[in-house]
């Protein structure tokens, strides 16, 4: 089956999930360095429902939000990885620095986002509690960061 969804394709699909009853979950990230952390987070994130769409971040809007240097994968990697995930159900590719649209376009029943947002914090979280939906924080797995692993990446000689 195909992981990768096109904007274009997701409001056919979306409609599908809802006609079946599927609770849909969404997330989003760059998951440039994929790691242990980030499996056990999307894992917790479908426990909340039946199917995990995953918003992934463009090559340009890594970088904007990043630094020049990032990122390291890109977006088709990291696409591919994330796809490979058996928690993993979709994936769209977004071009701006939020997934406000995609959030908007979905209308997931869960926006869930990692242990370094607060609720005041999570793009989207005024629109998900205004259409019934629920915000869930996920606290990271200790000793798991993207950022930190470049970090110890730059310092091996």
């Amino acid at each position: 089956m195909e992981k990768h969804i096109l904007h274009s394709n997701i409001n056919g699909l979306v409609d599908i999930l809802r006609e079946n009853n599927q609770k849909i979950v969404f997330t989003n990230g760059c998951f440039d360095l994929l790691h242990p952390g980030h499996v056990d987070y999307l894992a917790k994130a479908k426990a909340f429902g039946d199917v995990l769409m995953v918003g992934l971040n463009s090559d340009a809007s890594v970088q904007t939000l990043k630094g020049e240097q990032r990122p390291i994968n890109k977006v088709m990697d990291r696409l591919k990885m994330l796809a490979a995930l058996e928690a993993v159900d979709f994936v769209i590719i977004f071009e701006e620095d939020t997934p406000l649209k995609l959030i908007q376009k979905i209308k997931p029943d869960y926006l869930v986002k990692g242990g370094d947002y607060s609720m005041d914090n999570i793009v989207g979280s005024d629109f998900i509690n205004e259409n019934g939906g629920k915000v869930e924080i996920i606290p990271f797995l200790n000793g798991y960061s993207s950022s930190e692993l470049i970090e110890k990446i730059k310092t091996l000689k």
